[in-house]
């Protein structure tokens, strides 16, 4: 990304109302492995650590890293959490084999400097067997706007597209579906009109009504578990169950 939107998620990501509804709905899917305490999670592509500070406070029976290519995000990161935030690249993880219980990455895989299918390979790599990967990306190419271009988006997926990659990858997919499905109307109109050339991406501050309405939509989406066909946003959750 452009440096500019790593200082702007640092500034907001603890109160914007994207960032706190992507957090809540992340833990609450890393809650549902149950996986055993102490376990290994990494956050491959941490960015400036917001997601890692939320999980460190919440879910702190677990052991976090982060991974992170920005050399100041990881600063940030690492600042912010005081947690291992190891610099590098998701096409090449630092990290030995079978490592890690889980993976989770949110908005990374399609951003142009990644090569998708050398990351899930890495991720696949990097977990024990039997091990999560939890993606969240963004959905739809043709809802693609200035917002990608300025945060380096290269691509975005649907379901069905994402849980193909992680099949050739040798991941069993467990679940998968769309997120930001209530408010998804809204973004679709304004992607489609203002967000087409917008000067500056869309992580900027809001009125407070509007940041506290629309973390409440999200929020009610989470809290009901609501499983719609569309989404401003797709996730899966893919198991290592097989070999490359």
């Amino acid at each position: 990304m452009e440096r500019i939107e790593y200082l702007l998620m640092n500034d907001l990501e603890q109160d914007f109302w994207w960032y706190r509804a992507l957090h809540a709905v992340v833990l609450q899917r890393l809650q549902a492995l149950s996986l055993p305490a102490g376990s290994e999670v990494l956050d491959a592509g941490c960015g400036t650590g917001g997601q890692l500070r939320y999980l460190g406070e919440h879910a702190p029976q677990y052991r976090y890293c982060g991974l992170e290519r920005h050399d100041e995000a990881a600063a940030m990161a690492q600042h912010k959490t005081g947690l291992p935030v190891v610099r590098g690249s998701a096409n090449a993880m630092p990290f030995a084999d079978g490592r890690f219980a889980a993976i989770l990455s949110q908005d990374v895989l399609y951003h142009r400097a990644v090569d998708e299918d050398a990351m899930i390979a890495e991720c696949f790599r990097c977990l024990q067997p039997g091990g999560h990967l939890l993606l969240h990306v963004a959905a739809y190419q043709w809802l693609a706007s200035a917002h990608d271009k300025h945060v380096h988006g290269a691509r975005r997926y649907t379901a069905s597209r994402l849980r193909e990659l992680l099949q050739q990858h040798g991941f069993t997919v467990l679940r998968s579906g769309y997120w930001n499905s209530l408010l998804f109307p809204l973004m679709l109109l304004q992607r489609l009109t203002v967000g087409r050339h917008k000067a500056s991406s869309e992580v900027e501050a809001v009125p407070a009504w509007q940041n506290r309405l629309f973390f409440a939509v999200l929020d009610c989406e989470r809290r009901l578990r609501l499983q719609l066909p569309f989404g401003g946003s797709v996730w899966i959750h893919g198991q290592k169950t097989g070999r490359t």
